[in-house]
């Protein structure tokens, strides 16, 4: 082994630090893509509400560990870092990246270290500089969610570092040492779970490279032991019957066993403590997988056990040839060697050959470069090579970060044997080799950084590598479908059905985008289909163990189709209860089977419905807030704002209890002022109360302008602060909201008829009509803004004709509505059609005959008629008396 000054080393520091930063400089500019959406988008974990000791019952993704459909991978210290990333810059996704390219570095320079521990520094740099730029590293660095590999890497490396100077050559321990080590080793595992194989890792280091415990010395050193042992142990026997060699060898051999043995006890203890605690957390469950995630889990022999010693090979592959690299192995991507027949056994037989010949040499010759270089790519490879249990998934690019730095440092081993054994003019060919390979791998590794720029971009480079995963067909699928691009969606959904005709998940996609493009009819036929593909319940068999929850889904998209129809919402609430029948705990089925029932007028049983919902998830804030809105369809205005409220506890953001909760207090201050007018109070009775009054207003308008930061294309949110504003006699303001809210929809119909009421109340009549006429044409049966637009024709515009047209039509949509009766009437006695007039009203009288201005304007017109007649009687009688006069 090396070892250099560390000062010696800054140089070489520097360079792998600039090195690895520009390789990855690109990755800048990614979005959120792929396991990201779920680990940072999705989960409320990160979120400032969310309390900090929820990251240490939670899983990665946010699911409670404990949980069935919890992927039991628990990782707080991670989630700790995502939520300092929320925290600093909430969901912009350039500085989770920049985090992930600094702990990437970081992670190169504590590499470097640890390669000078075993190579010349010109040999560590090499190792270095190939572990900062292979493209195996892509998914680990660029991808945000492989910021657990960086980090149980980070901790990994500094626990070995600081292990190894915690124990000399001679035997003894730093005991501090060995504590912070084991601190070390907890915070990794905290990180990632394969962040424990580093206890392994040191113990080979020191048993195999500090105490050369390996081969033939092991087997001396053991034997000199005992013999020397059993020797000194019995009473009465002379020293001279043991050679004096022999004695100190075993003197000195029993002092460093007992040494070693107590390190190794300490640490194996440790480790048993934290796999224990990892057990505990987990609630002593394994992750539940389907046979889509991982094929071979759910094979059986021999083809599950070739398959998985074949997908050794294939990771060594990759390691060794990142050329085609894949964002997703799962499904049937590596299809299953299910025979000996297959020839791919050979690889296998030839990969593990060579394996053993590598390990057998380096224990016989005591190679400290080897040995250590294979700890570092076996070790931290074991959790995720289903040796142990079933992992959910065939083979992932980011769990080989770790390995890597193994394979790296062979690498480099071998290189410097190559150049330092070559001829001259060979050495040469072997330099330029290591150039061509390092800038091959930092041009690799920077185009492929630009896969990660978009979830269709990931997905599509990986459906140039591989077109025999039906998810990744999906997923482009997705991408597609989330930019309402459903013609193009339904191909890529269509063709992974084509590659796997049993895949539930992409007939549930086929059916959604039928449905988003009107197709109704086939919709449903996808549906049926994937309903069908569903797994057979079993006697005495647990179905949720055998079904993915997602799978479930396929009950709640059919029943959503079914219940466009009114005359099958039977139908559909019978599909929820089968989803619920198979999953007691599938909470979501429990919520849209509320809402099956609140359009079935049944709010009482859609109350216990959620309550249901609410026993296997007390924490879901769309069940609190569904609670909430079935009390307001019940009348219960307060005891709704109490389920609204926890909703907000819950998840400050839900915007769908901001809005509503807004409106309940808005609605409760208006009926406030209501009370208070009605009923006489004391002044400070009446003082307390409008307090209050102020207080709701001042809490919902600060609840919409919250909803407004969250979501600025609220109309919603724009038209209730339009009314809070009208409430509060600010008009300029309540005229900026209605008319914001009516430019983001146009037939906005209470929306369009305020504003056009405020716009005349405040004594600019002409300017509310355009809105009116907006609100019209878009709700041609909106009574009220007929009226208000005829009454404006009368007094404004002066246009009888129009008017009239806008209270007849009113009349056809309501021939019993008294309003436009009278105010047609009001056209005619403007227009001076009295005989009309009359008839009308006394229609009006017959439709409302107690009301008084209906009589009174009766009177009045048949007194003006009376008037009429009477002077037109008189003016004839004049004629005919000037007729006489004319005669005599």
């Amino acid at each position: 082994m090396a070892n250099r000054p560390p000062f010696a080393l800054w140089l070489p520091s520097v360079i792998v630090c600039v090195v690895a930063t520009a390789t990855y400089w690109n990755a800048l500019q990614c979005g959120f893509v792929f396991d990201d959406i779920s680990a940072i988008k999705d989960n409320k974990d990160l979120r400032p509400h969310t309390p900090v000791a929820n990251l240490f019952y939670n899983d990665f993704w946010g699911t409670l560990m404990t949980k069935e459909q919890s992927h039991k991978s628990y990782r707080p210290l991670t989630v700790l870092t995502f939520r300092l990333n929320y925290l600093l810059h909430q969901l912009e996704p350039w500085g989770y990246h920049a985090t992930n390219v600094i702990l990437h570095a970081v992670v190169c320079l504590l590499y470097l270290r640890l390669c000078v521990m075993f190579l010349v520094p010109s040999t560590a740099f090499v190792a270095a500089l190939l572990f900062a730029v292979h493209p195996i590293h892509t998914e680990a660095v660029t991808g945000v969610v492989g910021r657990a590999e960086l980090l149980s890497a980070a901790f990994s490396l500094v626990a070995f570092l600081v292990y190894s100077n915690s124990i000399s050559r001679s035997g003894k321990t730093g005991w501090s040492g060995l504590a912070v080590t084991i601190a070390l080793v907890t915070c990794g595992m905290l990180c990632k779970e394969q962040g424990i194989t580093v206890v392994g890792i040191c113990l080979i280091y020191d048993l195999c490279i500090i105490n050369k415990l390996y081969g033939n010395q092991l087997m001396k050193v053991v034997k000199a032991s005992l013999g020397a042992g059993g020797q000194l142990a019995m009473p009465g026997t002379s020293s001279s019957h043991v050679g004096s060699k022999a004695l100190h060898l075993a003197a000195a051999s029993c002092g460093r066993t007992r040494s070693i043995f107590q390190r190794t006890a300490v640490l194996a203890m440790s480790t048993l403590a934290l796999l224990g605690a990892r057990m505990y957390v987990m609630g002593s469950q394994l992750p539940v997988f389907t046979r889509f995630d991982n094929p071979a889990s759910a094979s059986s022999f021999p083809g599950r056990h070739l398959t998985y010693s074949y997908l050794a090979v294939l990771n060594g592959w990759l390691l060794t040839f990142p050329s085609s690299l894949c964002c997703d192995w799962t499904m049937g991507t590596v299809a299953l060697v299910e025979s000996l027949a297959d020839p791919r056994n050979l690889a296998t037989l030839l990969f593990f050959f060579i394996t053993a010949r590598f390990v057998w040499a380096a224990l016989i010759q005591g190679d400290p470069i080897i040995i250590t270089a294979f700890s570092w790519m076996v070790l931290p490879f074991l959790p995720a090579s289903n040796l142990f249990f079933p992992v959910g998934f065939v083979v992932a690019e980011r769990v080989l970060y770790i390995p890597s730095m193994g394979f790296c440092l062979l690498v480099a081993y071998g290189w410097s044997k190559l150049a330092n054994y070559a001829k001259p003019s060979w050495s040469k060919v072997v330099h330029l080799g290591f150039l061509l390979l390092f800038a091959f791998h930092c041009l690799k590794t920077y185009a492929r950084n630009f896969d990660w720029e978009s979830e269709q971009a990931i997905f599509s480079a990986g459906l140039r590598v591989n077109q025999r995963n039906a998810k990744l067909f999906n997923n482009v699928g997705h991408a597609l479908e989330s930019q309402a691009q459903y013609t193009e969606a339904l191909e890529y959904f269509l063709q992974a059905v084509k590659v796997q005709d049993d895949d539930i998940g992409a007939h549930i996609n086929v059916g959604r985008t039928y449905n988003n493009l009107g197709r109704f009819k086939e919709a449903e036929e996808a549906y049926l289909k994937a309903k069908s593909l569903l797994p057979r319940a079993k006697p005495g068999e647990s179905y949720q163990a055998r079904i993915a929850p997602n799978h479930l889904n396929v009950f709640l998209n059919l029943a959503n189709l079914i219940a466009r129809n009114e005359t099958r919402l039977g139908e559909a609430d019978a599909l929820y209860r089968q989803a619920i029948s198979m999953r007691a705990d599938y909470t979501q089925a429990y919520i849209n089977r509320g809402d099956i029932l609140i359009k079935m007028n049944r709010t009482k049983e859609a109350q216990e419905v959620y309550e249901k919902a609410l026993f296997y998830d007390r924490n879901n804030p769309d069940i609190y807030y569904n609670l909430g809105v079935v009390l307001l369809e019940q009348g219960k205005p307060s005891q709704a704002l109490a389920y609204l409220e926890r909703a907000l506890e819950l998840e400050p953001d839900h915007q769908a209890s901001l809005l509503n909760s807004a409106i309940v207090l808005q609605e409760m201050a208006a009926n406030d002022k209501v009370h208070h007018d009605d009923i006489d109070m004391d002044s400070s009775q009446n003082e307390v109360n409008t307090e209050v009054t102020q207080w709701r207003r001042r809490e919902a308008t600060k609840r919409l302008k919250h909803l407004l930061q969250l979501d600025p294309s609220n109309e919603r949110a724009l038209f209730n602060l339009g009314m809070l504003a009208m409430d509060n006699g600010d008009m300029p303001s309540a005229e900026h909201y209605f008319k914001a809210s009516v430019l983001l929809k146009s037939n906005f119909r209470s929306a369009l008829f305020n504003l056009a009421l405020l716009l005349s109340d405040t004594g600019r009549p002409l300017e509310a009509v355009p809105f009116l006429k907006q609100l019209v044409h878009h709700h041609q049966d909106h009574i009220k803004g007929l009226i208000l637009l005829g009454d404006i024709y009368i007094n404004s515009m002066k246009d009888l004709e129009a008017a009239e047209g806008c209270y007849i039509r009113i009349l056809e949509l309501d021939p019993m509505n008294v309003q436009g009766q009278h105010n047609l009437c009001v056209v005619y006695v403007e227009r001076g059609d009295l005989s009309a007039a009359e008839k009308c009203l006394q229609q009006a009288h017959r439709l409302a005959p107690h009301e008084d201005y209906i009589v009174r304007h009766l009177n009045i017109v048949q007194s003006r008629i009376a008037k009429l007649i009477a002077a037109q009687q008189k003016k004839q009688q004049q004629k005919k008396v000037d007729k006489k006069d004319q005669h005599l």
